[in-house]
């Protein structure tokens, strides 16, 4: 008995020390990542946009660069990684060393669109570190500044009269430019081929062909409309932002109109790492980012640029780009779109 006891004993004492030891594994190892922390960044940051340059992602990536000048404390370094309708560049960063300096940004095309329509896609939705979302970039559905088309309910009018004979412009099906002209159709209870999709290259080759007439309409995000719009080349119908935008206060939004769920039908932006980045390096760009909201020159270029500011943290961001991928998953299945 004495035996088997102290035999109990000496494992108790064991797993004791085995525990006390994991212990203050686990506290040094805080107390690294709080020390790299600290010293992040002290060498430049690269911020890979997955997108060529020019673009809104591209645009957005800069400003955001500019802003970090005087907070962060190194250069951020904007690097174009374009491809594959923006997988090249996300994969670059969802297989970079989580240490903080290879960051993304990213997009509603290459983090939720093709995470939800793409099966074989090199990347899930959520294999990135989410450290908040940027900005808000509206889907404004627009017509010819000559168009018989006065307002949305004129639009849908027609579309309703002369089924599949009205047209509308995209940069392809699986676009946020083609899904938001279906949830329009969608929520005016239209079948998908009451309007006729029409592909184009880009958003800026979707907006030529309105501007040109070759399109009745077309759903574009506010950054490839905005100068045509104050040119009154082109009337504004519908916007899914969810309250009136600075820059067209006369426009009404999608809830004004009786169409709520076109409001998630959005552009954005959003700052990614790679998975697995230290909670203190997490943390660090939490405040980072609570300090670019309160950027008077962020925000100025932000909204000049058509966007709406809308930072969101961490956890946030992560619940934000899952309800997108559910409503890209949800529109794709109900038009029959997979990208392969």
């Amino acid at each position: 008995m004495t035996t088997r006891k102290a035999r109990r004993e000496g494992i108790a004492a064991m797993a004791a020390r085995a525990s006390v030891a994991a212990l203050m594994v686990s506290i040094a190892c805080l107390g690294a990542g709080a020390h790299a922390a600290d010293k992040y960044p002290d060498r430049p940051i690269t911020l890979i946009v997955p997108f060529s340059a020019g673009g809104d992602a591209d645009l957005a990536a800069r400003n955001l660069a500019a802003s970090m000048r005087d907070t962060l404390g190194a250069a951020m370094v904007v690097a174009n990684k374009a491809g594959a309708n923006g997988s090249i560049g996300s994969k670059f960063v969802r297989d970079a060393a989580p240490d903080g300096y290879t960051l993304l940004l990213g997009r509603v095309g290459s983090q939720a669109i093709l995470p939800a329509l793409q099966a074989d896609l090199a990347y899930k939705w959520d294999d990135f570190t989410f450290i908040g979302v940027l900005e808000l970039n509206p889907m404004v559905c627009v017509v010819n500044a000559k168009s018989r088309y006065q307002n949305l309910d004129d639009l849908i009018a027609a579309i309703k009269a002369n089924p599949g004979k009205l047209n509308y412009s995209t940069s392809g099906p699986a676009t946020v430019l083609n899904l938001a002209s279906q949830a329009l159709l969608k929520s005016a209870s239209l079948p998908k081929t009451a309007a006729v999709p029409v592909a184009y290259k880009g958003g800026n080759e979707a907006t030529t062909a309105v501007l040109s007439g070759e399109v009745d309409f077309t759903c574009n995000n506010l950054t490839s409309l905005l100068g045509h719009i104050k040119g009154d080349k082109l009337r504004v119908l519908v916007t899914t932002s969810p309250t009136r935008l600075k820059d067209l206060p006369d426009a009404p939004t999608a809830s004004e109109l009786g169409h709520p769920k076109l409001e998630a039908v959005s552009g954005w932006s959003a700052l990614l790492g790679p998975p697995g980045m230290d909670r203190a390096l997490l943390e660090k760009w939490t405040g980072l980012l609570r300090q670019v909201d309160q950027n008077a020159q962020w925000r100025t270029a932000v909204e000049t640029l058509g966007s709406v500011p809308r930072i969101l943290e961490p956890k946030a961001t992560s619940d934000f780009v899952k309800d997108q991928v559910r409503l890209y998953g949800d529109l794709g299945q109900a038009l029959g779109i997979q990208i392969k």
